[in-house]
């Protein structure tokens, strides 16, 4: 079981150190998610749904002709294969958005990604467990107003029993040189309330350009608490954001539903 004086010191480090560094406008997101290093069993696939929906969020949209964040429902079906013990395939299809561009209300794709996830094996049963994840995405205009874009996603974490501290210091690229990289950590910490029950707060921010940070209100920093359920078929996340910035979405809930297809 989780301690709480313990737990709380810890979340408190994570989440409140990150406030003393000056926080990009960003557009809405179709996941939202730490990633744990969790790989699918060779040779099986997985499913996984990500949804989430911007209960209160920012009214204009992050660039012309974007959409609006506020009351958009954002996701996307993930389909990943294990192909060996260390890697993992990906492909996000469709990206989807329902929410309000240039005056209307419609349905949206946004794009496609795929995906190459490398970590170690059973990251799970290991106290320090690392991995990278590299994306490619094609996007909509609607969606991001750069045709190509990718991610780099380093993880590391600790299955301190019963605490878990993870790490993603994730970077994004237009490929327009590697001083405009954008800087947008997320991290998690999650106590085990029991072997199929979490507990988690986890932390997503977005500092601007490596070669600059943008300033304090132009960044996002929004703060989640997280509730993951393990059953034996289904694993479960659900979770409630708060911006704490001027730049961030107010409120967001997140769902996440995944399970491995043999």
């Amino acid at each position: 079981m989780c301690a709480p004086g313990s737990a709380i010191r810890v979340l408190a480090l994570l989440t409140v150190a990150p406030l003393a560094v000056p926080r990009v406008v960003s557009a809405q997101t179709d996941e939202i998610q730490v990633y744990n290093g969790g790989l699918a069993p060779r040779g099986a696939f997985n499913l996984t749904l990500h949804n989430n929906f911007i209960a209160k969020g920012l009214t204009t949209p992050a660039f012309a002709g974007g959409l609006v964040p506020d009351q958009s429902l954002n996701g996307v079906p993930e389909w990943a294969y294990g192909v060996t013990a260390w890697f993992e395939a990906g492909l996000y299809f469709p990206l989807y958005s329902i929410g309000e561009r240039s005056g209307h209300t419609s349905a949206m794709l946004n794009g496609v990604k795929v995906r190459m996830l490398f970590a170690v094996p059973r990251a799970d049963e290991r106290t320090l467990f690392y991995g990278v994840n590299f994306e490619l995405s094609y996007n909509a205009k609607h969606w991001d107003p750069t045709r190509i874009t990718s991610e780099i996603r380093p993880i590391i974490g600790w299955h301190l029993q019963p605490v878990d501290i993870i790490l993603n210091p994730i970077f994004d690229t237009s490929y327009d040189g590697l001083e405009n990289m954008d800087f947008a950590p997320a991290s998690r910490v999650a106590c085990d309330l029991s072997r199929s029950w979490q507990l988690a707060i986890e932390e997503y921010a977005d500092f601007g350009p490596v070669h600059q940070f943008y300033s304090g209100n132009q960044q996002t920093h929004q703060l989640y608490g997280v509730v993951d359920h393990t059953t034996t078929a289904l694993e479960i996340e659900a979770g409630v954001g708060f911006g704490l910035t001027a730049a961030s979405d107010k409120i967001t809930l997140k769902l996440i539903l995944s399970r491995d297809l043999h």
